[in-house]
């Protein structure tokens, strides 16, 4: 008796073990997120210069995040996540990757929750979990605050897997409806849930065997809210973004990139290697590698099928890995669209642990000392991950970092390159920044917001007439780009050619009209030479009391305003 009181309690006790070492391993891996900062990569739309999140919670603000914002799909809760954090901690960036990490812990104890309560398999369900808590994959999600509302929506993934489960185990109205509340928490989190209906069915598969004769139909009946709640969120998500600046790729191209993306994705998920923050999207796709994909896709569909009997976890993680990444592949496309995305394999990885953890162990677990052997083989392969984690945690550290590591391990990666020429340009490194800028263009020649930033770089170097073929061609390609025609006034008032600075100042102003910058230099250029037919005193009085407005600097006399735009204003950079 006394035998069987303590191995209860130890029983008891490992999960509490399991739930302290995956959260501790996880601190330990992200540790280096406290010193990271914003990154100029969508954090700027999300937080840094976005009013309504800073602004903190009020009924404005709620309001606003439950409207279409034309920044992104329609995703409520994660904008009021970012809300709540600037509520709270205003603009430190440290404990906004806090709040992302602790949620993310979360979604891993959640998980291991689950699949230890379906399958009784402990030591498993575990080594899934500290795979998903650990792996390097999955640092974007986590790392970058944009990102929120991926972190955020699987958290509610998982909570409506756990949910599922405890409803299976004694169904009821009222279990139903905790799944139905994290589902729907989940979708106004980030649409992605939309393919967990189907994922719950697969689980009904396998581990909870609940496809036996009599009970299809009822399981099957059981998804249809949820696939209704899906069906709604995906016509929110399809009118509340649109971008008519961006066209999608071909189809033949769209469908070729899927094909290799999922052999990729697996790649990456076993060698974790040159994991970048944006992939470009290519050209082509080499004949070869797409048949190849797709029949290596075809033989390990045909083997999963063909032991799906005697190895059910197969389908079951094969069907999550390759289901859940349908609606990520790109084959519909809105906005920049990268060839593929490692914050996409967020969820979708789990599928792949699942096979790798069950499979692990069928393959070793014949013999004691086999398992033994995995045993070490599983804390030395998440020691590795643990590892990697905290070396691709440092590359998010900055702009700086981000960008420069990200077209170093990619080729002709043109929005790495004019990023991160951006980042050094706004340190003042101008020849570093030219020579991004002029590799950008060499990629895309047509990319105006590169010529227009390599000509501010040539400025601040002295070389006026190369920096204004830029800036002109920035404008051939984009006449409402209201910065170069800015850029490009500028450059021709250092050149004394007054009617042409006055002509893009004007055109820059049209396009932005309450710029104080483009007021206060017009007004500069209107009185620079008295001997002009353009001079105009009475214009440019009105002009720079308007910059004064916009800039409070009410105080100060036209003259003295006038003075230090002429000593001292600079280019503006997109």
């Amino acid at each position: 008796m006394i035998q069987t009181l303590a191995f209860n309690r130890r029983k008891n006790l490992l999960p509490l073990i399991i739930y302290a070492v995956l959260a501790l391993a996880a601190i330990a891996a992200y540790e280096p997120l406290r010193h990271n900062n914003f990154v100029d990569f969508d954090d700027y739309k999300y937080v840094t210069e976005n009013q309504h999140v800073q602004s903190g919670l009020n009924l404005d603000n709620f309001l606003w995040a439950f409207g279409f914002t034309k920044i992104v799909y329609w995703m409520p809760l994660a904008w009021l996540s970012h809300i709540l954090d600037c509520q709270l901690f205003g603009l430190r960036p440290g404990l906004h990757h806090l709040t992302s990490l602790l949620i993310h812990i979360a979604s891993a104890l959640l998980l291991f929750a689950a699949f230890k309560r379906m399958t009784g398999a402990v030591w498993r369900s575990a080594f899934v979990a500290a795979l998903f808590a650990l792996h390097p994959i999955n640092v974007d999600s986590v790392a970058w605050i944009a990102e929120r509302k991926n972190v955020l929506s699987t958290f509610f993934w998982m909570l409506t897997m756990l949910a599922y489960v405890y409803y299976t185990e004694k169904p009821s109205f009222s279990r139903y409806l905790l799944i139905i509340a994290a589902f729907v928490f989940g979708l106004l989190s980030k649409p992605m849930l939309v393919t967990l209906p189907c994922v719950l069915l697969l689980l009904d598969y396998w581990p909870l065997k609940r496809f036996v004769r009599g009970q299809i139909l009822r399981t099957i009946f059981e998804k249809l809210p949820l696939f209704a709640l899906t069906a709604a969120s995906t016509c929110l998500s399809s009118i509340s973004f649109k971008d008519p600046y961006t066209q999608p790729a071909p189809m033949n191209l769209r469908i070729a990139n899927a094909l290799v993306s999922y052999i990729k994705y697996i790649f990456k998920l076993i060698w974790p290697a040159d994991l970048a923050v944006l992939y470009p999207y290519p050209s082509s796709v080499p004949a070869w590698q797409v048949i190849g994909s797709l029949l290596l896709l075809v033989c390990v569909s045909a083997i999963v099928i063909w032991l799906m009997r005697k190895k059910p976890y197969l389908v079951t993680g094969w069907l999550w890995f390759t289901g859940t990444l349908v609606p990520v592949l790109g084959l519909v496309q809105i906005g920049l669209w990268p060839a593929m995305a490692d914050r996409w394999l967020y969820v979708p990885s789990v599928g792949i642990f699942i096979i790798i953890a069950w499979g692990f162990y069928d393959f070793c677990a014949a013999r004691q000392q086999q398992k033994i052997v995995l045993g070490l083989s599983a804390s030395a392969a998440l020691l590795a991950l643990s590892v990697c984690t905290r070396i691709q945690v440092g590359c998010w550290r900055d702009n700086l970092s981000l960008f420069s590591h990200a077209q170093a391990v990619t080729k002709d990666n043109y929005l790495m390159h004019y990023n991160y020429g951006v980042a050094l340009n706004k340190k003042r490194l101008f020849q570093q920044a030219a020579i991004q800028f002029t590799e950008t263009l060499r990629i895309k020649p047509d990319y105006g917001k590169a010529h227009n930033n390599l000509g501010t770089a040539l400025v601040e170097q002295g070389c006026l007439d190369e920096a204004i073929v830029h800036f002109n061609k920035a404008v051939q390609l984009n006449p409402e780009n209201d910065n170069a025609h800015y850029n490009l006034g500028l450059a021709y008032a250092k050149k004394a050619a007054t009617e042409k600075a006055v002509a893009h100042l004007r055109k820059s102003l049209q396009l932005k009209p309450d710029d104080p910058y483009t007021l206060i230099n017009l007004a500069a250029v209107l009185i620079m030479n008295k001997k002009s037919n353009l001079y105009d005193s009475s214009e440019a009085l009105k002009l720079a009391e308007r910059a004064c407005e916009l800039t409070d600097y009410k105080n100060l006399e036209m003259l003295g305003i006038l003075t230090k735009v002429k000593n001292a204003s600079a280019s503006k950079a997109d």
